[in-house]
């Protein structure tokens, strides 16, 4: 039976090893490495279909299993046709398993070895998540990629607790890949935890390539740990993973961010972070961010970011985006978050160019000197 997607490894970086490929998939082909925008609730706030595709050039974006199971519930979205019908969107579409939410919703979640008790943040009601139900929702959503159910682990943790939420995420990782049924259409990723302990990530890592999934997430990094450490494990978990399948770090959208995960090997990233910052009234621009709701721009007549080629650059001034904030007017965050989510795919362009170009860690020196004005640190 052929796969539903595959990984075709292009080219390595010379000087850095980074990776250049292409993820086929039943609603085209993504060019990696690849920044994802998030879609919690089957929309990229703000933002239509269409500016998704023709402004942002966005490949690929993300739901969120456990939100759109509340609403408006996985089986209404299966009655539309799933989620590229539903949403109109017809490029490929991931969706997460909900383990994320045990971790930003401790609170309201009791974890046991058949699954997760939610109490819902919306009304208080109980919803129970077994690996089986996590597999029924997200073959109802229809993504192209879904991931295993797990547990992600923040920051610190005991050994202990880390090493034991390990091994049943591995296990419910069996039981997702045991339910999965729709693998000519769905590709089920597996995800690696075991927090910041090297011998818990080789051994997540180890037992999940022998399970022989399609692609591989690396989940539980940046939930609070230093800079240093995330990259200092991710490096070191990556080399147990297969060359021949995609690598997904789940959950990191700075431009730093992005370009450590690439130097380490990795694929695809996501976050919800450029449309956040973007309701805030900020931007991420080739001079480093600019709090546009500031003062200081007021009577800035310029564009937002002269390096870029986003409708938004090209249309308006600091000024007027200053005002629409001040003014609580939501064109304001519509025009942000269009800057933002552009800026970090054309950052990601430039990063495939600077691949093929064996050109990466020249680019990623420049770029910490022009973005952050500090060196790039080994």
């Amino acid at each position: 039976m052929k796969p539903a997607i595959t990984y075709e490894l292009i080219h390595e970086c010379k000087q850095t090893g980074a990776r250049r490929g292409v993820i086929h998939t039943p609603h085209g082909d993504i060019q990696t490495p690849i920044f994802m925008p998030v879609g919690t609730q089957a929309t990229v706030k703000a933002m239509t279909p269409e500016e998704l595709k023709e402004e942002v050039k966005a490949q690929i974006i993300l739901s969120n299993t456990y939100h759109l199971y509340l609403r408006p519930g996985e089986k209404i979205v299966k009655e539309a046709g799933g989620l590229h019908e539903f949403m109109r969107w017809d490029r490929p579409i991931l969706t997460d398993c909900g383990g994320f939410q045990v971790f930003s919703l401790s609170d309201l979640r009791k974890i046991s070895e058949e699954g997760v008790e939610f109490k819902s943040h919306l009304d208080g009601s109980r919803h129970f998540f077994s690996p089986e139900k996590v597999m029924q929702i997200e073959e109802d959503l229809g993504a192209d990629i879904i991931m295993s159910f797990d547990e992600c682990v923040g920051y610190p943790a005991t050994y202990e607790y880390t090493k034991n939420s390990m091994e049943r995420t591995t296990r419910w990782a069996k039981r997702c890949k045991e339910a999965h049924k729709t693998t000519e259409k769905q590709a089920l990723f597996g995800i690696v935890q075991g927090g910041m302990f090297k011998d818990l990530r080789e051994q997540s890592a180890k037992d999940l390539v022998e399970l022989d999934f399609p692609g591989y997430a690396v989940g539980g990094l940046s939930v609070g740990e230093p800079k240093d450490m995330m990259c200092d494990v991710l490096a070191f978990t990556t080399q147990f993973l297969p060359k021949d399948k995609p690598r997904y770090l789940m959950g990191v959208g700075s431009p730093d961010y992005l370009l450590e995960a690439v130097l380490r090997g990795i694929d695809m990233c996501d976050c919800v972070l450029p449309t956040r910052i973007a309701r805030n009234g900020t931007a991420t621009t080739s001079q480093g961010k600019v709090v546009v709701r500031n003062a200081t721009y007021e009577r800035d007549f310029s564009s937002l970011d002269p390096n870029c080629d986003c409708y938004t650059c090209k249309n308006y001034t600091r000024a007027y985006i200053h005002h629409l904030i001040k003014a609580k007017e939501i064109l304001g965050a519509r025009l942000l978050t269009l800057h933002n989510l552009r800026f970090l795919t054309r950052l990601m362009e430039q990063v495939r160019k600077e691949i093929e170009n064996d050109n990466l860690l020249t680019f990623v020196k420049k770029f910490y000197q022009e973005y952050y004005q500090e060196d790039w640190k080994q």
